[in-house]
């Protein structure tokens, strides 16, 4: 049986941190229609410009949310939150590609409600899934290159029994467990430090969920876990 579970450590750093889970099964991610992502993508830059109201970027509250809380762990010098990473790219009009379509509707949606999201391939995952402080130790290879690079002691990272899956919390992700064409049975996560954003946090979930039944089929379950509520079972039912 496959959980996800969240560590006290975590907790101790971001006590009132919720991270929203979407576990979805049987789904069809194969791409069939690469002009409706890539419509989703540019709606939702367009979008996500109305978070950026002051000129300087790393003023608006939804960065500078995230550049606090990375504050708070050992990080890669120069990493930055997802979010911050897509919001950038619609600050400088620099177009989203698309990917597939499970990571274009998670990526439209983190851009529409400035907050990171991600996704892995639940089939992929090696024992529990843990959000916690790393060993130091776990294997960790990222798209694009080769070398093995752990991460640091103390770093927030999401990892299983065979390495990190995603460095600096929302950093960089593993392609050992990234999501593919070929995925049928997904792990999304949507992540919340800004206490204040509670409705759009829960908005931006079912809003998720939504898109992907209806665009790629499948079965889905929502979950919101934080200091009360820290670990689910993720298994296909």
């Amino acid at each position: 049986m496959k959980r996800f579970v969240i560590g006290e450590d975590f907790f101790d750093l971001f006590p009132d941190a919720k991270i929203g889970i979407i576990t979805c099964y049987d789904i069809d991610n194969t791409i069939k229609d690469e002009d409706k992502y890539k419509d989703m993508l540019r709606d939702s830059e367009k979008t996500a410009l109305s978070h950026l109201k002051n000129p300087d970027f790393s003023s608006n509250d939804v960065i500078k949310v995230w550049r606090d809380a990375f504050q708070k762990f050992k990080t890669k010098k120069g990493a930055r939150s997802s979010i911050e990473a897509l919001l950038k790219r619609a600050y400088n009009s620099n177009p989203i590609g698309t990917i597939n379509p499970l990571v274009d509707i998670y990526n439209s949606t983190s851009l529409k409600y400035a907050m990171p999201c991600g996704g892995e391939d639940i089939d992929t995952f090696s024992g529990d899934v843990r959000l916690t402080k790393a060993n130091g130790d776990e294997a960790f290879i990222t798209l694009g290159s080769e070398e093995n690079a752990p991460p640091y002691e103390g770093e927030i990272v999401y990892k299983d029994d065979k390495g990190a899956i995603c460095r600096c919390w929302n950093w960089r992700e593993s392609v050992r467990t990234m999501l593919t064409e070929n995925t049928k049975n997904a792990f999304l996560c949507i992540e919340l430090v800004d206490e204040k954003r509670v409705n759009e946090f829960e908005a931006a979930l079912n809003e998720l969920a939504k898109l992907v039944e209806e665009n790629l089929g499948g079965t889905f379950n929502i979950y919101i876990l934080d200091k009360n509520n820290k670990e689910i079972v993720i298994d296909k039912p």
